[in-house]
């Protein structure tokens, strides 16, 4: 194998590095790092050559960094490991980032940035290539949002429901069970393979989660994708393209996807992180512009797909300091989904899971994934919820007075049932939830309206 500094040709890098070109050796490019700052080096004599994503390595074999900025006469990449390691004048190669090849050996591994298991091994890759950073299906080929999925959770079944194709946000702190709902929703979703990104969770949990929390049952159908909270930032961005890229190929294979995406928080810290060593400029709350466009881009990947394809159901978690919606990630990212489910924890706190604030979270799939009779029954439920809700402070206090709204006395008689209602786990159907909740709302006394407009509903 041949060393050669840059020397600009007609032949592209992808052509010159693939094997023999017209009878001559293989080509490897190398530039000179000419410095060092913190994770990201400076390297001349590539410039020409390189392009964005491209990566680097220091022995021209295993990568060590990826390129995140071009100019004219040198280029900016960011190391994977510890930076001293190198020195200014330093040798450093180039090869172009490569796509991953989705296999079925790899349903029922987890696989890391290298597409290796826990062992360190890597996996065999299979035939067809999926581009890292694809573009999604041109807007006016793409399908609908298909029929309502069976979760086996019973308040996605009826107030959340998740259609083929949707993309929706699970919004939560820390703590208040949002690996156990992801879990649950990866073992009972119907779905032909689920994906799993695990991005930036720390190093103990992922067994965890795959062990205890997801099981064997769960991993049967599944591919988990992670990494964890040590590792470099553009490792977490390409993991997620790399879990991305693996359901798109499923996608196009005609297989119904769910992708499960923990979390897309951490994934826009991890651009913010790469876009400012790249020279961007902060806006808010240190997030560069460019953040609003990566996130989109990566969203919009998911969704329903051609026609004639599959579609890839989504569900991606995005992580709410002190429930505060408004942070910069949160509140871009319920603008570009099709809905948002909120874990609230003093829901948490009380002792109810999954922790779902039913009044504050909403599916776009409705009022069409629903028939018309659902829909009165959700409607009943949903007043009945948040009369009490909204009184609730007044009933803790024992200010309430029995008698005084028939609305808020039938909304304290079924609480317990509602609140019971939510946290069940194991329904067979979205059939199966209704019927339990058109009985709790049969029980309601004849001259409450809600009542009354749940049994117009069923007749």
């Amino acid at each position: 194998m041949v060393n050669s500094p840059l020397s600009p040709g007609t032949t592209t890098l992808l052509e010159r590095q693939a094997g023999m070109i017209s009878g001559q050796p293989r080509v490897r490019y190398h530039g000179t790092v000419t410095a060092i700052n913190g994770d990201a080096v400076t390297i001349a004599g590539l410039s020409h050559l390189a392009m964005l994503g491209d990566q680097v390595s220091l022995s021209g074999t295993a990568p060590d960094g990826e390129i995140i900025a071009l100019e004219q006469d040198d280029l900016t990449a960011i190391l994977y490991d510890d930076p001293r390691q190198i020195k200014i004048g330093c040798s450093i190669f180039l090869s172009p980032q490569l796509n991953p090849k989705p296999s079925t050996d790899w349903i029922g591994h987890v696989l890391n940035h290298r597409l290796q298991g826990p062992d360190g091994q890597e996996m065999p890759q299979g035939l067809h290539e999926a581009p890292l950073k694809a573009k999604p299906p041109a807007p006016a080929t793409r399908k609908r949002l298909g029929r309502r999925l069976n979760t086996g959770v019973a308040a996605f079944d009826t107030f959340l429901p998740l259609c083929q194709g949707q993309r929706i946000g699970l919004f939560a702190g820390s703590g208040v069970g949002k690996s156990t709902l992801l879990a649950e929703l990866a073992k009972r979703t119907d779905a032909d393979i689920v994906i799993l990104a695990l991005i930036g969770e720390r190093g103990r949990e992922v067994r965890n989660f795959v062990e205890d929390t997801l099981g064997a049952e769960g991993m049967k159908r599944a591919i988990v994708f992670a990494a964890t909270s040590d590792d470099p930032a553009p490792l977490k961005k390409r993991t997620a393209y790399l879990a991305m890229a693996t359901a798109e190929q499923y996608r196009d294979q005609g297989k119904q996807v769910l992708l499960l995406f923990d979390s897309l928080t951490r994934f826009a810290e991890a651009h913010r992180e790469v876009a400012l060593a790249a020279g961007e400029v902060p806006s808010l709350r240190a997030f560069p512009p460019s953040t609003f466009r990566a996130v989109a881009a990566l969203t919009e990947r998911a969704g329903p797909g051609a026609e004639g394809n599959g579609d890839i159901t989504a569900v991606f978690s995005v992580l709410v300091a002190g429930s505060n919606m408004e942070e910069p990630v949160a509140d871009m990212v319920r603008g570009i989904l099709d809905g948002h489910v909120i874990l609230e924890r003093e829901i948490a706190e009380r002792g109810r899971y999954p922790a779902i604030d039913v009044r504050r979270s909403v599916s776009r799939s409705l009022p069409e994934a629903a028939t018309a009779e659902e829909n009165q029954i959700l409607a009943a439920a949903r007043s009945l919820i948040s009369a009490y809700e909204e009184n609730a402070p007044l009933i803790r206090a024992g200010l309430y007075t029995a008698g005084a709204d028939p609305m808020l006395d039938e909304a304290v008689r079924l609480w317990p049932q509602l609140d019971q209602f939510i946290s069940v786990l194991d329904v067979k159907n979205a059939e199966e939830s209704f019927a339990a909740l058109k009985e709790i709302l049969l029980g309601a006394p004849a001259d409450a309206a809600p009542a009354e407009k749940a049994n117009s509903a069923v007749g």
